[in-house]
C-alpha cells in the first residue's frame, strides 16, 4: 500500500515541459527513421529540442490553469507536422513545407495512394495524443497533476532557456541556408527547423534574370545546342496529325520484361521494335505529377520552384505546342478521364490554348477504376472524336491521357493479363506490373483501331510515360529484392526516373537512339518533324533526333542542383562537391562523368525558365 500511494506522489513531480519534451523527442526519432539513409543520432537532440522548448517556454512564460491543454495542443501540432513529412516523403522522396498547402484539395482524390504507403506503426505518432486527451480529463490523478503545475515557473529560468534554444537553432539553420540538396538541409538544421525556415524564407524572392535577356541564342549556348544545317527527318511528318499518348506512371523497364515466361507489355514491346525509340530518356515533372508532365511537354519549359504547374503557370500566357500548331492550321483536344478540375487543368488547358477538352463529364464513370473510367473507356471514347476531328479536313492535335495505371494500382483482378509468381503477390510491384501490363493491353486495342480507321496511317505517333512508377523510398526490402532480381542489379534513381520515349510514323525507320533526352525536349523535337519553326518561340529542349549531346535538369523527386547528361545522373549534396553520380545505362561501357560546370549551367537553366514564365504577362480571363 505503501508503494502505491508513493508512486503517484513521485510521478506527480514530472514537469510537463521534461514530459512532452520525450514525447516529442521520440516522434522526431521515429520522422528521422524513417526519411534519412542514415536513420536518427544524438544530434537529433541538438537539432529538434530547441525548437520545440521555444514554445515550451512560451507556454512556461503566458500560461497558468490551461497550461497542460496547450501543451497537449502544442504537441499535436508538430505531431501533425511530423506525420505530414513522413507521408509526404514515402509519396514524393522530398521533404513537405508549407508550400504544399495548395495541394491538400487533391489529397482526397488520391487517399487511395496515401493510405497504401501508411506502414502501421506510422500511427503510434497519435497514440500518446489520444490517451492523453482521455487520462488528462478522466483520471483524478491527472487532474491532481493538472493542478500541481498550473503555476508559472521562475522567469528567469524560462527565459534562459528561450533564449539558449533560440540561439541554438539559428546556429542550426543559418550555416546551412545553401545546401542544394533539400533532405540534406532539413537533416541539417533539423526537420522542425527547415519548417520553420521555408515560410520565414519565404519573401525572399531568388534574382530573375531580366525578360529582355532570356533569348533562345542564351538559352542554347547554356545548353551547348549546335546548329544544324540540314537537320535529319525535318518535315517528314508536314502537315501530319500529331497524337500524343501519355502513359500513367509508366518506366522504361516495363520494356522487353518477361516475368514467369509472360510479356509484361507485348503491345508496347511490339511497338518499341517499329519506332524511332529513345531508352535514355527521362521524367522532369514535379509535385503536379501527370499535370506536370502535360505542361512541360506543351511547353518546353520547366517546372516551377515550388508547387504544380497547372496552379502556378496557368494565369500566364503561355508559348506552346497548340499555339505553335494552330497557327499552322491545326485543331487542338486533349482527353482524360479524370475531372477537369482536378490539379486546376481547366485553367492549364486554356493557358496552353487547346480548342477543346474532354474530361469525366465526357467519359463518364462507365468501367470505372480508382478516379476515372478505365483506359478502354478512354480510348475507345477517344476513338469517336478523333475520328471527327479527321473527318473535318483540318490536320489535328491530340494528347491522350492514361490513367487506370495510377497509384496504388489497384485495378481489378478481371482486368489482369498476367499471373504473376507468388513472390510478386500482395506487393507494389506485383500490383504494378499488375497494372501496367492492363493499360499495354488497352492501348493495344487503341492501336488496333487507330490503324483500321486509316487515322495512324495520316499520323505521328509519339507515346512516352508521364512519371516514375515505383519510387526507391515507397519500395519495402522485399520489394526493392523483386526490382534488383527484374534489373540484374540494384534499383536505382537512374531507373526510378527513367521512362520510354516512342516516335512513330511514315518514313519514320525503326531504331534505337543513343541520344539522352526529356520531357521538355518533346515540343521542340516534334516541331522538326512536322517542319514547324521555332525562331518565334523560346523553348528549353532540344531537337533529339539532331542533337547527340544533353544537360536535363531535374527537379522536386530528385534534390535542386541534379541533373542529368550523356552518361551520368547526378544527384546534389549541399552543393556539387557532395553529390552522388549514379550511371544512367548499367550495362553501358560509358564512365561517370558529371562536372561542377555542368552543375552550375543546369542551374543556370533553371533560373532562366523561372524568371520567364514568372516574367510572362497574365492571361485575361
Amino acid at each position: 500500500m505503501l508503494e502505491l500511494q508513493s508512486t503517484p506522489k513521485r510521478w506527480m513531480q514530472i514537469k510537463p515541459f521534461l514530459f512532452f519534451t520525450v514525447v516529442l523527442l521520440v516522434k522526431s526519432w521515429l520522422a528521422w527513421f524513417v526519411i534519412f539513409d542514415d536513420g536518427p543520432s544524438w544530434t537529433l537532440i541538438f537539432k529538434e529540442l530547441p525548437f520545440i522548448w521555444i514554445f515550451f517556454c512560451l507556454i512556461e512564460w503566458f500560461a497558468t490553469k490551461r497550461k497542460i491543454p496547450i501543451y497537449l495542443t502544442v504537441n499535436l501540432v508538430l505531431t501533425g507536422i511530423l506525420f505530414a513529412v513522413i507521408m509526404y516523403y514515402k509519396y514524393y522522396g522530398v521533404i513537405v513545407t508549407y508550400k504544399a498547402l495548395d495541394q491538400v484539395n487533391q489529397v482526397t482524390a488520391v487517399k487511395n495512394s496515401v493510405f497504401s504507403l501508411l506502414d502501421p506503426y506510422f500511427l503510434f505518432i497519435f497514440i500518446d495524443v489520444i490517451v492523453l486527451a482521455i487520462w488528462l480529463y478522466r483520471s483524478n490523478n491527472a487532474k491532481k497533476w493538472r493542478s500541481k503545475h498550473s503555476g508559472r515557473v521562475r522567469k528567469s529560468t524560462v527565459t534562459t532557456v528561450f533564449v539558449l534554444s533560440l540561439i541554438v537553432c539559428m546556429f542550426n539553420i543559418l550555416p546551412n541556408r545553401a545546401s542544394m540538396n533539400e533532405l540534406v538541409k532539413a537533416e541539417q538544421m533539423g526537420i522542425l527547423n527547415y519548417e520553420a525556415y521555408t515560410i520565414l524564407s519565404a519573401a525572399k524572392k531568388p534574382d530573375m534574370v531580366p525578360h529582355t535577356e532570356i533569348t533562345q541564342a542564351s538559352i542554347n549556348e547554356i545548353k551547348k545546342v549546335k546548329t544544324v544545317n540540314e537537320p535529319k527527318l525535318q518535315g517528314i511528318a508536314k502537315e501530319k496529325n500529331l497524337i500524343i499518348i501519355q502513359l500513367e506512371s509508366f518506366q522504361n523497364f516495363l520494356l522487353g520484361l518477361e516475368v514467369d515466361g509472360q510479356e509484361v507489355t507485348p503491345n508496347m514491346n511490339k511497338l518499341m521494335n517499329e519506332s524511332l525509340y529513345f531508352p535514355k530518356f527521362y521524367q522532369q515533372v514535379g509535385s503536379g505529377n501527370t499535370s506536370d508532365a502535360e505542361f512541360v511537354v506543351n511547353s518546353s519549359m520547366y517546372i516551377p520552384r515550388t508547387g504544380a504547374a497547372s496552379q502556378m503557370y496557368a494565369m500566364k500566357e503561355l508559348p506552346s505546342l497548340p499555339k505553335l500548331l494552330k497557327a499552322s492550321g491545326y485543331q487542338s483536344a486533349t482527353f482524360h478521364t479524370n475531372v477537369v478540375e482536378f490539379w486546376n487543368r481547366k485553367e492549364l488547358y486554356e493557358a496552353l490554348s487547346f480548342d477543346h477538352y474532354y474530361d469525366a463529364e465526357y467519359f463518364g464513370d462507365e468501367d470505372q477504376i480508382f478516379f476515372g473510367a478505365s483506359d478502354e473507356v478512354l480510348y475507345r471514347k477517344s476513338m469517336t472524336k478523333l475520328k471527327d476531328m479527321a473527318n473535318s479536313g483540318q490536320p489535328f492535335y491530340a494528347h491522350v491521357l492514361s490513367m487506370t495505371a495510377h497509384h496504388p494500382y489497384t485495378t481489378p483482378p478481371e482486368k489482369d493479363k498476367i499471373v504473376l509468381p507468388e513472390a510478386y503477390q500482395k506487393t507494389m510491384v506485383g500490383d504494378y506490373l499488375r497494372a501496367q501490363s492492363y493499360a499495354d493491353a488497352a492501348l493495344g486495342e487503341f492501336i488496333t483501331e487507330l490503324k483500321q480507321s486509316g487515322i495512324w496511317d495520316n499520323s505521328l505517333i509519339v507515346i512516352y510515360g508521364d512519371h516514375l512508377g515505383l519510387p526507391l523510398y515507397s519500395l519495402d526490402q522485399h520489394e526493392k529484392d523483386l526490382m534488383a532480381e527484374i534489373h540484374g542489379r540494384e534499383y536505382g534513381y537512374a531507373d526510378m526516373i527513367n521512362i520510354p520515349l516512342l516516335i512513330l510514323g511514315e518514313g519514320i525507320e525503326p531504331e534505337v537512339s543513343s541520344h539522352t533526352g526529356g520531357q521538355v525536349d518533346l515540343l521542340p523535337t516534334i516541331a522538326n518533324l512536322l517542319g514547324i519553326s521555332l525562331e518565334e518561340q523560346i523553348h528549353f529542349g532540344q531537337d533529339m533526333v539532331n542533337q547527340s549531346s544533353n544537360l536535363l535538369p531535374e527537379r522536386y523527386y530528385l534534390p535542386s542542383g541534379s541533373y542529368v547528361n550523356d552518361t551520368t545522373l547526378f544527384v546534389s549534396g549541399s552543393g556539387y562537391e557532395d553529390g552522388e553520380e549514379h550511371l544512367l545505362k548499367q550495362q553501358s561501357i560509358d564512365a561517370l562523368n558529371s562536372s561542377n560546370e555542368e552543375y552550375e549551367r543546369a542551374l543556370q537553366l533553371l533560373n532562366l525558365s523561372d524568371s520567364y514564365v514568372e516574367q510572362l504577362p497574365e492571361r485575361q480571363p
